[in-house]
């Protein structure tokens, strides 16, 4: 008989989700420090130390290093404020609270996410992405379990960059159509079949509310379509993170779109000047192509046109000379090793061939 452990995201949303900080936290110590980007620290500081009085103490406020390395998680865990702090507080983006999350594991501190904004579903995960030093990719790091609780303060949200929210948009609806693809064919365990049937929830709320949300993200407006885009970046993609990867089965978590983001990160310049879920929303299109999904590619491509985000590679400033030296890191990475059929060379060369000439028909 088979014996699982499945633990699911726990957490608090809207404009007074700080609020239950008191409610919560307190049972795990009375001590903690945050852990973040400096932007990030700072917008979430003064209602960060309003919710937190008088039941709980704020040690100090750690810059997460600038990068989710293992170097950087392992100079914060050493910290010896790290040491004498009963829990800890991961404030900000996906590297930022990715960093976090893997200070807890090393130190064996309960970790609560307060995500500042919605780029991905890192503050409900129970996985890291690793990079190195320089911004390079390195792997995923998983853990048991995602974060305690996740404080999800989407007044705080609206007034951040609506590029973080356009860009993981294009994370959000990724994972319907890699999870969807990675596991065509396999005949799925419970728990698997559900997490892929969630995806869709990854999807819809992003194609019917997102050129709405992105807008009042702009006059900074907490709305309801924008809480619902919320949601689906930072909630449903944690969902079926959790439910589709597992140490014993396939991981559907991931695919192509990825792929072709990670093998990207190989030139600096895209992620000094652009975001993962943006270059995803890239790969998202070439996935499609490469799957002879036509009529859902269309789709997709008139969402990003309409959101700007991106439809070709010149859009992420890469070249076709460079495009043509990463391909073959592009078949072998670990997000297309379980795929319903080999990825090659030769298919991704037809499908980026296939978006340039759809494009060049579009701008006749």
């Amino acid at each position: 008989m088979d014996n699982y452990s499945m633990f699911l995201p726990s957490y608090t949303i809207g404009p007074g989700a700080y609020e239950t900080v008191k409610e919560i936290c307190p049972r795990y110590g009375k001590t903690a420090v945050v852990i973040g980007g400096h932007r990030a620290m700072n917008a979430a500081r003064e209602a960060l130390d309003a919710a937190v009085r008088p039941d709980i103490k704020i040690l100090d406020y750690i810059w997460f290093g600038g990068e989710c390395s293992y170097g950087n998680v392992n100079t914060i865990a050493a910290d010896k404020t790290i040491a004498k702090a009963d829990m800890i507080f991961a404030v900000g983006g996906g590297k930022a609270v990715d960093t976090a999350k893997c200070v807890g594991e090393i130190t064996g501190k309960p970790v609560f996410s307060f995500p500042t904004i919605a780029s991905n579903c890192s503050c409900c995960t129970s996985v890291s992405i690793m990079y190195t030093s320089e911004g390079v990719f390195v792997e995923p790091h998983f853990f048991e379990k995602p974060p305690v609780h996740a404080f999800i303060n989407t007044k705080i949200i609206s007034e951040s960059p609506v590029k973080y929210m356009w860009a993981g948009m294009g994370d959000t609806y990724a994972k319907f159509y890699e999870a969807r693809i990675s596991s065509r064919g396999d005949t799925l365990e419970h728990f698997t079949a559900l997490g892929v049937e969630m995806s869709g929830m990854c999807a819809a709320p992003i194609f019917m509310y997102g050129q709405k949300a992105l807008e009042d993200n702009r006059r900074h407006e907490n709305s309801y379509e924008l809480q619902q885009v919320v949601l689906a970046i930072t909630v449903s993609t944690a969902m079926v993170s959790i439910f589709v990867t597992r140490d014993h089965t396939p991981d559907y978590n991931s695919g192509l779109a990825h792929a072709v983001f990670y093998a990207l990160t190989a030139f600096p310049l895209l992620e000094e000047n652009h975001l993962h879920g943006e270059v995803v929303a890239l790969g998202v299109l070439i996935l499609l192509i490469a799957d002879k999904q036509y009529e859902e590619f269309e789709r997709v491509y008139n969402f990003n046109r309409v959101t700007g985000l991106p439809i070709s590679i010149f859009d992420v400033e890469i070249t076709e000379e460079q495009l043509k030296s990463v391909l073959p890191r592009m078949t072998t990475l670990s997000d297309v090793r379980h795929y319903p059929y080999e990825v090659t060379v030769p298919m991704l060369e037809e499908a980026f061939s296939y978006l340039e000439e759809y494009n060049k028909k579009r701008r006749e």
